[in-house]
């Protein structure tokens, strides 16, 4: 900007020349009119300087507050647009040569905004000043492909530069080389890409004017650089090819070739430059679709991205790679923000230059576009890493990726991830000897504990950060040759994802792999017996029993079995009592819940004691008898439910309740509805009635306490209902769920079985767990055992037709009736050969019980 730029612009009034010829006459009437005159000048010019008093403490404010703005967020490009061309307006260049440089610390310019940073520092520039506003004009270049911009700096270099422009040697050779650069970055340009050819053709002109015509020879070869420029020009497909073809055959008639200058066909020149020029016509006509439809400024900015996509495709299926890098970036000069446009571009010199500068530059200037696409740093680094970056520059790109905002956590983790690949590899060479580097392991440790400690609250017990500590644990072990290491990484993982049985299986998994049989076994003792959630407890389970079995001795199978059959039985029952829980319709809910506000449940203290001896005589009635007839009618099977009598055994508390049942002596509740039980499981074996009681005393509300002991042993299960007097108590036990009580974290939920619904002798005996009783028959042939949980609901009848029901539970084995179909491995028929067809029908048709008796009768 000039200094006469920022004078006040504002009109004055006229003013008569001193030579104006006056008579006496009208000498008074000239005086008044001057008197007027400068009233009105005074006047005006009062107005005028509070005006721009004014203006000056508008812009004032507005600058101060655009500086308050970027101090708290210097990341708003827009903040940082309105702030320049404020403090260009108000003059202040120093201000302005600060702003602008902050701006492109963060953002590349556009080539409008280096433009006018190259005018204004042009218009202060002075001898010494050259170099800085060639730098200016090398980092405006870099940032987006602008032919206008290259003009510039080749005009700015002819003017300014004192060897270029009274071309000297050293000038000459100095612009040739700028025009030369300029013509591989912009030289291709469809639409503006003549303009360069011809700036340079007129700076090869100026040279021919200067050559002395006695020195034929200079005269000559520079004849022959001027006609070899066009030649140059005229196989590239331009949008003024015509036109360049016109002037270049009057440049020819110039120098005496005999040519027709006012027509456009191909007559004089010679086949070579003919040929080429017909060649780069074709292309050019190819081309027209597809520029004017880039050219179209009127359309909306996603059709125009659309239509520089296909544009690149066309490009790319010819196969030039100067020229569609061109047209990549003509695209993102029009969209310096597309990512999409970026990764595209990036992906296409990756395959055509991996290793090329040119490609990394291209990433830089990529990532300093769309800086938070973390793909594109993940790429960047690789691309860094192909070219054997220093580890200096690798660290560096990868610390300024980590200080973008990506949209996902999970981009974190990649560009983490890619950094230790990276150093692995170079690590790996460095072992083999391939090469030599800086790198130690403690840097890909620490990559990794940065990562952890990033990333943990985010996406802990996630697939991909498991997958994380498995490969830092590996790489422990492997690369840094630290057992103890590697074992500590897998315990830090056990703090934040514990709960997550693939953590248990990936460390012992590392542990069985490297041979460590016994620490393995060791983690299978420590989480046999945890909770995972859907079916892995019971997979751990057998893991570990699966695991003796190949690695184990017969006492270490052995043990593996007494610890896992309880838990999976325990797995077992609870799973079944989820199973019930969900089974409760919500209208059974809603009435229960209804008439437990109105009243408390009272339960029986004995109910042999409260019914009449005819109404045990008739409950006696009700007991379920299940008969299966086994071979020749000598085995069978008998299950018998009895709601009358309990086999658990307990000790009375010290303290008891009215309507608490603790003791098996005294009886136990006629029914519960379950519409205020809460189920516990997961107490310590020694938890008893008072240890439950005191632990639910902070809410209070605790009608009654049943714990389920074992039939045989009488030792508890680890389970218990307790009976609250109101819904809102019961909530309030829920909420105490995974709290410790004797040091182990009890799980409570909300009691509410499978089944409970009117009508229930349709739906066959229910499966309440009452207050712990195992019902158990014994097969009177076999010894098996079928253990039935109890139902507490009066006058209950089996169905009969429901005697396979899923609630019932089978302990054992029963092989009395196993289809003779199934043969042992091994078996054939040799007396009776059947077809593969008869076979497959007999497998595939299972026989009834009929069939299975009638062939018992034959036999």
């Amino acid at each position: 900007m000039t200094e006469t730029e920022t004078l006040d612009s504002s009109p004055h009034p006229p003013q008569l020349s001193e030579e104006t010829p006056t008579g006496n006459e009208d000498q008074d009437m000239l005086d008044a009119h001057k008197s007027t005159n400068d009233s009105d000048s005074d006047s005006q010019s009062g107005s005028d300087s509070e005006s721009d008093s004014e203006d000056d403490a508008h812009q004032n404010a507005q600058i101060q507050a655009l500086e308050t703005e970027l101090l708290n967020n210097p990341s708003n490009y827009d903040l940082h647009v309105q702030y320049i061309k404020a403090l260009r307006k108000q003059g202040d260049i120093e201000k302005l040569r600060q702003a602008r440089e902050a701006m492109s610390a963060i953002f590349p310019l556009s080539s409008e905004m280096w433009q006018e940073w190259t005018k204004d520092e042009t218009s202060l520039c002075s001898g010494d000043a050259l170099p800085t506003i060639e730098k200016l004009f090398e980092r405006g270049v870099s940032d987006y492909l602008s032919v206008a911009l290259w003009c510039d700096y080749l005009s700015f270099v002819q003017e300014h530069d004192q060897s270029v422009r009274t071309l000297s040697a050293a000038g000459i050779s100095k612009a040739r080389n700028l025009f030369e650069r300029a013509l591989v970055a912009a030289g291709l340009h469809v639409a503006e890409g003549s303009k360069i050819w011809e700036l340079y053709r007129e700076f090869e002109q100026a040279i021919f004017l200067t050559i002395d015509e006695t020195d034929a020879d200079s005269r000559e070869k520079q004849v022959q650089r001027i006609r070899n420029l066009f030649h140059r020009q005229l196989s590239v497909p331009l949008a003024d090819l015509s036109s360049t073809l016109l002037t270049h055959k009057a440049w020819e008639a110039e120098q005496g070739a005999n040519i027709d200058v006012d027509s456009s066909n191909l007559d004089g020149l010679s086949p070579h430059v003919a040929s080429s020029y017909q060649k780069a016509l074709d292309m050019m006509n190819a081309r027209t679709h597809h520029e004017n439809q880039i050219s179209h400024k009127v359309a909306p900015e996603s059709e125009r991205l659309q239509h520089f996509m296909a544009y690149l495709k066309f490009e790319q299926s010819l196969g030039d790679p100067a020229r569609i890098q061109i047209l990549y970036e003509r695209a993102i000069t029009e969209f310096p923000i597309s990512s999409e446009l970026w990764l595209d571009y990036t992906h296409y010199m990756d395959k055509t230059l991996k290793t090329s500068s040119l490609v990394r530059d291209i990433y830089k200037r990529a990532t300093r576009n769309c800086p938070w696409v973390g793909e594109m740093w993940v790429r960047f680094l690789l691309s860094l890493e192909r070219g054997r970056a220093s580890e200096d520059e690798l660290s560096a790109v990868f610390e300024k990726s980590l200080q973008c905002t990506f949209s996902s956590f999970e981009e974190y983790l990649d560009v983490f991830l890619t950094r230790v690949d990276g150093l692995r590899r170079r690590l790996s060479s460095l072992a083999s000897g391939a090469e030599s580097s800086n790198v130690d392991y403690i840097i890909i440790r620490e990559t990794f504990q940065r990562a952890s400690d990033y990333l943990s609250p985010h996406l802990k017990n996630t697939e991909s950060f498991l997958r994380m500590y498995g490969y830092w644990a590996r790489l422990e072990s492997t690369l840094g040759k630290d057992l103890v290491a590697a074992r500590g990484v897998w315990e830090s993982l056990l703090k934040i994802s514990g709960s997550v049985l693939e953590v248990w299986q990936g460390y012992i998994a590392m542990e069985t792999g490297m041979g460590n049989i016994n620490e393995a076994r060791s983690l299978l003792k420590r989480c046999y017996s945890k909770r995972f959630p859907g079916t892995g407890s019971q997979d751990i389970c057998n893991s570990w029993i699966r695991f003796e079995r190949e690695y184990g001795a017969l006492d270490d199978f052995d043990l593996a079995v007494k610890k896992v059959t309880p838990r999976l039985e325990e797995l077992q029952l609870f799973k079944l009592q989820e199973a019930k829980s969900v089974g409760v319709s919500a209208d059974d809910r809603d009435n229960s819940s209804r008439k437990n506000m109105r009243e408390k449940r009272k339960p029986i203290s004995n109910l042999s004691e409260e019914q009449t001896p005819a109404k045990r005589h008739k409950d006696k009635a009700k007991n379920v008898k299940i008969t299966s007839e086994g071979s020749k009618g000598q085995a069978k099977d008998t299950v018998k439910v009895n709601n009358t009598k309990s086999d658990v055994a307990a000790s009375k508390p010290a303290s008891g309740s009215k309507n608490e049942n603790k003791d098996v002596s005294s009886g136990k509740p006629q029914q519960y509805n379950d519409q205020c039980t809460a189920f516990v499981s997961n107490l310590n074996l020694k938890a008893n009635y008072d240890d439950i009681r005191r632990f639910f005393s902070d809410i209070g509300g605790v009608v009654a306490i049943r714990i389920l002991n074992d039939k045989f042993t009488g030792k508890s299960r680890g389970l218990a209902y307790v009976d609250f007097s109101d819904d809102e108590h019961l909530a309030s036990a829920v909420a105490k769920n995974k709290q410790t009580l004797l040091g182990k974290r009890v799980s409570i939920a909300k009691s509410d079985p499978k089944g409970r619904k009117k009508g229930s002798a349709a739906h066959g005996v229910s499966l309440r767990q009452g207050d712990g009783a195992d019902q158990t028959t014994e097969n009177s042939k076999s010894g098996t055992k079928v253990s039935v949980e109890g139902s507490e609901g009066k006058g209950l009848q089996p169905n009969p037709s429901h005697q396979r029901a899923s609630n019932i539970q089978l302990k054992g084995k029963n092989t009395f009736a196993m289809p003779r179909a199934v043969r042992s491995l091994g078996w054939v028929d040799k007396d009776k050969p059947k077809s593969k067809e008869t076979d497959a029908v007999e497998d595939e048709n299972p026989k009834s019980n009929d069939e299975f008796r009638k062939m018992f009768i034959k036999s």
